[in-house]
């Protein structure tokens, strides 16, 4: 067989849905099995969960930090496949492997080596810092095999392995559970192994994803890379990893900022409002996972589209995207306001805190469209190479919208966690909006990172 027929046959472009669904069970497992562990660690000690609880807060941060190397890969590789260059798929996932295993080792050395002083930062007592320091020691020395498999799973669900990707993170999860049962309950004479049996369970399972993913990546792709092109990096390919993936993890970065502000204003208004604070979130998050899924998919739809020089229809295949998700945000997002109180039940007997609760997870409802908005068509901007424009009105509108109005409704003017919600609702929509108005007005046609594509190809 030809070069170019193993291309053809090997990268093939899918359509959204058989890209979506892998990516959907993916991302609730991922949230069940947070749900799961924090479960599984209150057996151990309320002690142990807060204490993991503020370790895990560090490690989100270290994956914004691998995830710009990880979403840029995904990106550059998904046009690269809609043009059908294999070669160019090979040397953008070598460039990008490289570069986040050695950003893996260094992170992961910067973590050891400094924990004593990340975690005086949240002025723990003595037995919460025992814990999380042989957490953070064998989870925190090892994330660079989550750099690794974050990198390794953006870059097959870039060539439409999204099945693949969703088989190695449930078996990876299903390990996980199963691990933490046997050191934490210590079933058959084991030993119970507590906080350090959970840490070494985390870190088997997803040294294990890394080597099957890494597998998977020579066997079931086209892709045959070199062991010498992993160690030359070419500029070309790191610029445009780089072009997308800065911007996208400076977004998410003040994301999480701009939400750790907040919730310290929270603090502020009591122990009964951050309590309803964690309970809604762990039920809204619900609302949220098929749109991340959604995003997910449309990101590498979208890549291939543009990178095949299908820039018409890939803006008319956003439009679809954002219309089913929206509707899917509304529906779930009132199954479970009108549920409200008896979810809530589930958390909590106090009813103030049923009370309010109830009345956020319907301010909820208006709150998820505009949510879906930004996830959907800024993960399409980044898709077609305009990742810069979204980053800069994500940090404007976080901070000066989203913080500003979240402090001024919820403390001084008094209407506490409902005004805070209002504050966030208002940003997630102003945002939506901008990203609408950008995405009609086609200018993201001229940033595409494929040089022979040209922007405003007619279909």
């Amino acid at each position: 067989m030809s070069k170019t027929n193993n291309e053809k046959q090997t990268l093939k472009k899918v359509g959204l849905l058989a890209i979506t669904w892998p990516i959907f069970i993916e991302v609730f497992l991922n949230t069940f099995m947070r749900i799961a562990d924090i479960f599984m660690l209150s057996f151990v000690s309320d002690e142990a969960v807060a204490a993991i609880g503020v370790v895990n807060q560090m490690m989100m941060f270290t994956f914004v930090l691998f995830n710009f190397t990880a979403m840029g890969s995904g990106v550059v590789v998904a046009q690269f496949v809609g043009a059908n260059k294999l070669n160019d798929v090979s040397k953008t996932i070598a460039n990008a492997i490289f570069i986040n295993l050695l950003f893996g080792f260094f992170i992961s050395s910067m973590i050891v080596i400094f924990r004593y002083q990340f975690l005086n930062i949240f002025h723990m007592s003595r037995e919460l810092i025992e814990y999380a320091d042989i957490y953070i020691l064998i989870v925190g020395g090892t994330l660079f095999t989550q750099a690794m498999v974050m990198t390794l799973f953006s870059v097959l669900q870039a060539q439409g392995f999204t099945k693949e990707v969703m088989y190695v993170a449930l078996g990876m999860n299903i390990l996980n559970i199963i691990g933490n049962y046997f050191v934490i309950f210590g079933p058959f004479g084991l030993p119970t192994l507590g906080v350090m049996g959970v840490a070494i369970s985390t870190a088997v399972c997803r040294a294990l994803a890394m080597v099957v993913i890494f597998v998977l990546l020579y066997k079931k792709t086209a892709v045959k890379i070199k062991v010498q092109d992993y160690f030359k990096l070419k500029k070309a390919y790191v610029k445009k990893i780089l072009r997308i993936g800065v911007p996208g993890a400076g977004e998410h970065l003040s994301h999480n900022l701009s939400q750790l502000t907040i919730t310290v204003f929270i603090t502020m208004l009591g122990a009964d409002a951050l309590a309803t604070r964690v309970y809604t979130q762990n039920l809204t998050n619900f609302m949220t996972v098929f749109s991340l899924s959604i995003a997910k998919g449309m990101q590498i739809y979208i890549g291939q589209l543009v990178g095949a020089g299908k820039l018409e229809k890939a803006y008319m295949e956003m439009y679809r995207g954002l219309k089913i998700a929206t509707i899917v945000a509304l529906c779930v997002g009132a199954v479970i306001a009108f549920s409200g109180k008896f979810l809530l039940g589930f958390f909590t007997d106090d009813a103030n805190i049923i009370a309010l609760g109830s009345i956020i997870l319907f301010l909820g409802m208006i709150l998820e469209p505009g949510r879906t908005f930004n996830l959907v068509i800024i993960s399409s901007l980044r898709a077609s190479g305009d990742a810069t424009y979204p980053v800069m009105v994500g940090i404007l509108s976080m901070w000066g919208v989203s913080v500003t109005l979240a402090y001024l409704l919820g403390l001084p003017l008094g209407y506490g966690l409902i005004g805070v919600t209002i504050g966030i609702i208002v940003d997630e929509w102003f945002r939506g909006g901008l990203m609408f108005i950008r995405w009609r007005s086609k200018k993201w046609q001229e940033k595409v990172l494929v040089e022979e594509v040209k922007p405003a190809v007619s279909q």
